[in-house]
């Protein structure tokens, strides 16, 4: 094992993965962390805990993730490329290991014209494949970007980002396949809501033999309402939401639409339970994480395994 992360262990065991996510707090309020993340206890393998996403000021993520570990829970710890040099990357890094985050996911972040702070830098010392085999080396060589020797070298499960639907589409799987060889342990993508391209753009992934290198989790995300099907499919870049998603929940009373969407998410996750190279799926409930429980036992994802 190159880490003690508990979704290293579920993974390598052959289970279907779970995990979830947390957006820290726009404040100090402990307790708000701690009311969202009941909801994901025992419900997923990792969450993952947001680094300053859409570029708005949060909580640190690493001080979430201290919040998550207390509770007995396993955090995925993210870090931007947007928001640090290398050498704050690799302290943090240190930091991180030292007090037992063991899973970590490596971003580019967005750009903070999209945030609360549009005038701020963009830092991009290194970019996220860089970031990725920078962290893999620390652990694995033991040693610090800069070539000097780290006397106790972080033990960390490290994770990447892929999106399958971005332009152009012949690109997505090599660009995958950077990250791989970078040193990428697993990969969470973004949310899934073309199974067809999706379905293709595993075939290829296969055929390359990217997934026996890595563990490939689909990202997953239910819709509330016809107004965020709608937002997802033409605000959101990136996202692939074919019309006949959008209809299908559009269709529905408001009052069924959100019922709908979890119907259809359920629908969703049992394709890609059949999926050859999917390892596990990451379900982003973007504020309702309430929903969670109610979500992973009718997909039949429970009971989590223990490992």
């Amino acid at each position: 094992m190159k880490s003690d992360s508990n979704l290293e262990k579920v993974l390598a065991a052959g289970n279907f993965a779970v995990t979830g996510e947390l957006g820290p707090p726009r404040g100090a309020n402990l307790q708000a962390i701690k009311d969202k993340a009941s909801h994901l206890k025992g419900m997923v393998d990792a969450v993952n805990v947001t680094d300053n996403q859409t570029a708005v000021v949060r909580m640190a993520s690493w001080a979430v993730s201290l919040v998550l570990k207390e509770m007995g829970m396993e955090p995925n710890y993210q870090m931007v490329c947007r928001d640090r040099n290398r050498l704050a990357m690799q302290s943090d890094i240190l930091g991180a290991a030292a007090l037992g985050i063991n899973t970590m996911l490596c971003l580019s972040g967005d750009h903070p014209s999209f945030g609360d702070h549009p005038q701020a830098a963009n830092v991009h010392d290194i970019d996220s494949i860089q970031q990725i085999q920078m962290v893999a080396n620390m652990r694995d060589q033991g040693r610090f970007q800069g070539g000097a020797e780290i006397d106790t070298p972080p033990r960390l499960f490290v994770g990447a980002a892929a999106n399958p639907f971005g332009d152009p589409f012949e690109l997505r799987v090599l660009r995958l396949g950077k990250k791989v060889a970078a040193g990428a342990d697993f990969i969470q993508t973004q949310c899934i809501y073309n199974m067809e391209r999706f379905a293709e753009y595993m075939r290829q992934a296969v055929d390359m033999g990217l997934t026996e290198k890595t563990k490939l989790l689909a990202g997953v995300t239910p819709l509330k309402s016809a107004g965020m099907a709608r937002y997802m499919a033409k605000k959101v870049p990136g996202m692939d939401v074919p019309d006949e998603v959008v209809k299908r929940i559009a269709d529905q009373p408001k009052d069924k639409q959100a019922e709908e969407g979890i119907k259809l998410l359920c629908e969703q996750i049992e394709q890609l339970r059949e999926m050859p190279g999917v390892a596990g799926i990451h379900l982003m409930a973007i504020e309702w994480e309430h929903r969670v429980p109610e979500i992973v036992e009718r997909a039949g994802l429970l009971p989590r395994p223990q490992v």
